[in-house]
């Protein structure tokens, strides 16, 4: 292996590390859930709300302010500084002693994490050639299993002899460390390395020629709807079901954190191999497969999640989550990677910041809060089981997020034409 290689390896390795403890930090709330509505006496919607919009405004918000910022100066410390804030302020959560005080301070950690993800996927995009970036996206995209395994099972195992405050602590305090870590061992690469891009990479484009570059595309405009879409229902499940296994199954959170976290979260991990590599092997044949690919894959999930979510035996719910994770898994290093390929360098962090905008807004920000608003209202007829049925619902939506996903697809090879003779013509001196 040459050193070039070891490198890029040890980058992707560092950045999986840094978006592992990224949603290490979310998913520790959802198995939290239950034991803070019981000490702030709350309802659903409002826990809700904090696992969703607190956090998700305001990481939407600054997720494109900040990425500018990558595309204009040093990626590596937009993400170190980032993955410092939002570890610090998940270990200040425990001090919170109202629903909105911690509110505030997921507010706080949501501004962290938004250094996170899109300055990630343009250094890796300089780090890794366009042949590989699909590989490169999809094991940086494992971070997110490996974090809700991490939060489910470590929340799962503290929270009884910690109580929810002190483990809230003990996780979040070496995210700081990692983030020192992450700055003084990786390199910020040359911008548009791979791409054969000199005087057009030398201009820095405006937010508006961003905007007007991507939703120009009609490959785009259907990508951004569609993950929304998978995302609405992925998050909403994915953040109440934990607190489904509590009250229906009667579940310990210890046990839910073993089995489910570690069983879903498992799937999960193989299925964003699997989806990596087709990625790879298929979009040489045709591009159109890495939008392809995650539309089947949120279709087929669908029918599983909801026997997560309905079945009666807990067992058999939390089996129904091995094929959900394998064929749910991979739509969004593929997505990701469809937008990187699509625009310039010196767009791809805004880029991938205006998909992962749409992704978060109706994933986080509105999936959560609808489950526990659809819960509560369902409570009078369905008492514990309402949950279940606020998710059926909001499960429902994956359905039309994988049509859109797959509709983009009939446009990308043509555009994607189109944008490389833009940018072959602008790089000629």
């Amino acid at each position: 292996m040459s050193d070039e290689s070891r490198r890029a390896n040890w980058v992707l390795g560092v950045l999986l590390l840094t978006y592992t403890f990224n949603y290490l930090d979310r998913y520790l709330l959802t198995i939290l859930v239950q034991p803070i509505k019981e000490e702030l006496a709350v309802s659903d919607t409002v826990m809700g709300f904090l696992i969703g919009p607190a956090f998700a405004l305001f990481y939407t918000g600054m997720g494109i302010p900040i990425a500018r910022l990558a595309d204009r100066t040093s990626r590596r410390t937009v993400i170190a500084v980032g993955f410092a804030m939002w570890s610090l302020f998940t270990a200040l959560s425990g001090a919170a002693r109202s629903w909105v005080q911690l509110s505030v301070v997921r507010v706080l950690v949501g501004v962290g994490e938004a250094a996170g993800g899109a300055p990630s996927h343009s250094l890796l995009s300089d780090t890794f050639p366009p042949e590989r970036r699909a590989f490169a996206l999809s094991i940086f995209q494992m971070g997110v299993y490996f974090g809700q395994m991490l939060g489910l099972a470590v929340g799962g195992l503290l929270v009884a002899p910690l109580g929810w405050r002190w483990t809230f602590v003990v996780v979040g305090l070496p995210g700081v460390f990692f983030a020192l870590l992450l700055f003084l061992t990786v390199d910020e690469p040359e911008r548009g390395r791979f791409d054969g891009v000199s005087a057009q990479e030398r201009t820095e484009p405006g937010l508006r020629e961003v905007a007007s570059t991507l939703f120009g595309l009609r490959t785009f405009r259907w990508l951004a709807v569609g993950t929304g879409l998978a995302s609405f229902a992925g998050t909403g499940y994915g953040f109440w079901i934990p607190t489904l296994f509590v009250r229906v199954h009667d579940m310990s959170y210890a046990e839910i954190g073993i089995s489910f976290g570690l069983i879903s979260g498992l799937s999960a991990l193989v299925g964003t191999a699997l989806a990596g590599r087709l990625g790879v092997v298929l979009g040489r044949r045709d591009p159109r497969w890495l939008t392809w690919l995650p539309a089947i894959g949120v279709a087929i999930a669908l029918p599983f999640l909801l026997g997560v979510s309905l079945l009666e035996d807990a067992w058999w719910a939390i089996a129904c989550a091995v094929p959900a994770g394998l064929t749910a898994a991979g739509w969004a290093p593929l997505t990701y990677t469809v937008v990187q390929n699509l625009v310039p360098a010196s767009m791809r962090a805004v880029a991938a910041s205006v998909l992962i905008f749409f992704i978060t807004l109706l994933g986080m920000g509105v999936g959560p809060w609808a489950v526990g608003a659809l819960s509560d209202a369902f409570a009078p007829g369905y008492g514990d089981a309402s949950l279940r049925m606020a998710l059926v619902v909001v499960l429902a939506a994956s359905a039309v997020g994988a049509v859109a996903i797959f509709v983009s697809g009939r446009t990308l090879r043509e555009e994607m034409a189109v944008m490389q003779a833009r940018s072959s013509a602008a790089s000629r001196p």
